[in-house]
């Protein structure tokens, strides 16, 4: 049994707000700011349903293994363009991603 002297009293987060929204309308501002979906169908319309550096062609329903790769490496530069994008197959996209870290190994070692 829990003795009552020793209570513990917890300061509201400082970061909370005491909302009258609703769940739904939470959740609706949360799907239109999120911005990842919203860059990779641009960049799917834009540069097609097509690896950039293997040249593998997918249809809609293979679509999924298209990744939209960072040319410069910042996931915050999405220009409207898609000068910064390049759409890669999840295994050239996996390659293009290993190569760095291969290269830091054997940077390291000489």
């Amino acid at each position: 049994m829990r003795d009552k002297r020793f209570r513990v009293y917890r300061k509201p987060a400082s970061g909370r707000r005491d909302s009258k929204k609703s769940i739904d309308d939470i959740v609706r501002e949360l799907r239109n700011s999120s911005r990842v979906t919203d860059y990779r169908e641009r960049s799917l319309k834009i540069h097609g349903l097509i690896c950039a550096k293997c040249a593998r062609e997918f249809d809609y329903k293979d679509r999924h293994l298209l990744t939209v790769h960072h040319k410069d490496g910042n996931h915050m530069n999405n220009p409207p363009d898609g000068s910064n994008w390049e759409n890669l197959c999840v295994y050239c996209h996996e390659d293009e991603h290993s190569r760095g870290l291969l290269g830091d190994y054997f940077a390291d070692e000489k």
